[in-house]
């Protein structure tokens, strides 16, 4: 299947349209009896002119500009702020990009916080709740979460989506402060909260989940990260005074969880006995999976507020173990446990190896791997390291944002403590988000203030998710902010150069393909990519790749890896459309 759509000109289209009257008029002037010579003359002039300003618009680099209003998205993130400031109320929550209506066009789930649980609460009586977005395929989105029967009121967090049954449709994770809910959808356009009969019972405080086939049967596995013991009943935390939200080293931390897909649509908590628990170091915040030793196998890399963050690197026989210490992913260059916050992984410079981007309290990190036997700090040469520094990341995603075929870096940026202006003299709560392009050879530069007028708006950004939402070849970015308006982000400019996306189906199960590595090569560069569910902080990308191709006419190959062993090659691929790829048998 393939299928393109665009809702806005291109530079090219129109600069080819102008480019073609030129050369119609320059053939056949007599074509118009009324231009002679010298009208001809003006006319040509006026098109070169056309032409020269066209092609200086196009060198531009691509803008994101805010089309939330446009888009009929109304989300206002909630979190029954008290004067008891309880910590649950300055974490956010996050979004999820995902087809559930499998029409082609990506969807968005936007997961909210909402009332503070209290322990006679009645659903019923709940003011706020999550909310699903149809994307209508017209640059438009329609609440359909009534029908669609999603509307968890839980103290939300986090959600994600994957194909738990292998029916061919995206279920949806929800983790909330409290117990988590798993919707299986109906593939009618609603969902069913299996919670209870599917054996899902984490009712700590979950903050962020992921999909994965971590034994590789077939069926989708679930990792959820918790984050701290944290009961309401706690005492206000004040700071000269002024009460504040309580730093993560005041509460205990907890054990995440893993939940192994039986395939008889229940689960079973395995964390313990795979070798994924650590409640002692543990205040997780995010997690990111990918195969970064290229074994076959998908290992689980988890951030943590405040603690040494933990790389679980699968064993292949149903058990991880932590390598961060051995490997260099655990503390920075310096030795320090940060405060992590999100995680992305992707290959930044090329060499076909998966490294990992950390958003912190201060700056970020982005870890360098090295083959897959250990991975390098590479922060500071990066240029990366000074621009970050003033900022409290939340949510990192690696994106190519103008089509070059390098991975760029997007941040969501926003403090933690409302309080902090009253505290400090150079920290703000709201801050900006950041763009940083990739160059190329292995650094970055921060392009915010080209990046539209977006990134001049200070807001308590923390999570982010990405997409193709409108189908046009550059990728989009969706922001969610804490208490605060949601952003739709629209990407003009980023299809000016080629590309290609590519959505998988499997055939032997793993129906979306997650864990498969795509590889794409066209001319002098090969850019890999590895299908994930869950990223960034407490959010869902779009599971189809988007591949950037610069000035590429073609792609001479591509080849695709699927998680249970099969490799599949396609070869002299046409470019600009969204290719579909069935798991050959």
């Amino acid at each position: 299947m393939l299928k393109y759509q665009s809702s806005k000109p291109s530079i090219l289209q129109l600069r080819r349209t102008l480019q073609a009257g030129f050369e119609t008029l320059k053939k056949h002037p007599s074509k118009n009896p009324a231009v002679g010579p010298s009208k001809l003359s003006i006319l040509q002039l006026i098109l070169l002119l056309s032409v020269a300003l066209i092609s200086r618009a196009a060198a531009q680099p691509p803008i994101f500009v805010d089309v939330t209003e446009a888009a009929g998205i109304h989300f206002k993130h909630s979190n029954s702020k008290t004067e008891h400031k309880h910590i649950i109320e300055t974490m956010g929550s996050g979004v999820v990009f995902f087809d559930y209506d499998t029409d082609g066009d990506v969807d968005l789930y936007f997961v909210n916080s909402g009332d503070i649980p209290q322990a006679k609460q009645n659903p019923q009586q709940a003011r706020f709740g999550n909310v699903l977005y149809r994307n209508d395929g017209d640059g438009r989105f329609t609440d359909v979460t009534e029908i669609s029967g999603t509307g968890d009121t839980g103290y939300g967090m986090a959600a994600a989506a994957g194909d738990i049954d292998n029916d061919g449709d995206a279920d949806l994770y929800v983790a909330n402060f409290g117990q988590d809910t798993l919707y299986r959808n109906n593939g009618d356009g609603t969902f069913t909260d299996v919670t209870e009969i599917s054996g899902i019972d984490n009712d700590l405080w979950g903050i962020a989940a992921v999909y994965l086939d971590f034994d590789v049967d077939g069926d989708l596995d679930i990792f959820v990260v918790n984050y701290l013991i944290y009961e309401l009943s706690m005492p206000v935390t004040t700071f000269k005074g002024i009460i504040g939200y309580g730093h993560p080293r005041s509460y205990e931390g907890t054990a995440d969880v893993l939940y192994q897909n039986n395939g008889d649509g229940t689960f079973t908590n395995i964390a313990a006995a795979a070798g994924v628990t650590n409640p002692t170091e543990g205040r997780g915040m995010a997690a990111v999976v990918c195969d970064y030793d290229n074994d076959g196998f998908p290992d689980i890399y988890v951030t943590n507020d405040t603690n040494r963050n933990f790389l679980y690197h699968n064993n292949g026989d149903g058990t991880f173990t932590d390598e961060s210490l051995f490997i260099g992913v655990g503390y920075d260059e310096k030795g320090v446990a940060e405060g992590s916050m999100g995680v992305d992984s992707g290959d930044y410079n090329g060499d076909g190896w998966f490294d990992f981007i950390v958003a912190n309290s201060e700056k970020a990190t982005l870890y360098k791997n090295e083959e897959g036997l250990f991975f390098t700090d590479t922060t500071a040469d990066s240029g990366l390291e000074q621009p970050t520094l003033p900022f409290v990341g939340f949510s990192p995603l690696f994106l190519d944002y103008d089509n070059d075929g390098h991975l760029d870096l997007f941040c969501a940026n926003g403090h933690p403590q409302d309080v902090i202006e009253m505290l400090m003299d150079h920290e703000t709560y709201a801050q900006r988000d950041q763009m940083f392009r990739n160059s190329g050879d292995g650094t970055y530069t921060d392009v915010s203030e080209t990046a539209g007028v977006y990134f001049t708006e200070a807001l308590v950004g923390r999570a982010a998710a990405t997409a193709d939402y409108d189908n046009d070849g550059d990728t989009d970015i969706v922001v969610m902010n804490s208490n605060q308006r949601a952003v739709l982000l629209r990407n003009d400019g980023g299809n000016e150069k080629n590309w290609l996306g590519i959505k998988l189906i499997g055939t032997r199960r793993n129906r979306e393909g997650i864990g498969t590595k795509v590889t794409v090569a066209a001319g002098d560069m090969t850019q890999i990519r590895e299908v994930k569910s869950g990223s960034s902080y407490a959010s869902g990308s779009d599971t189809r790749l988007l591949f950037g191709l610069g000035a590429h006419q073609r792609v001479e190959k591509i080849t695709i890896v699927w998680q249970r062993g099969t490799t599949q090659v396609l070869e002299d691929v046409s470019i600009n459309q969204i290719l579909t790829i069935v798991e050959s048998e």
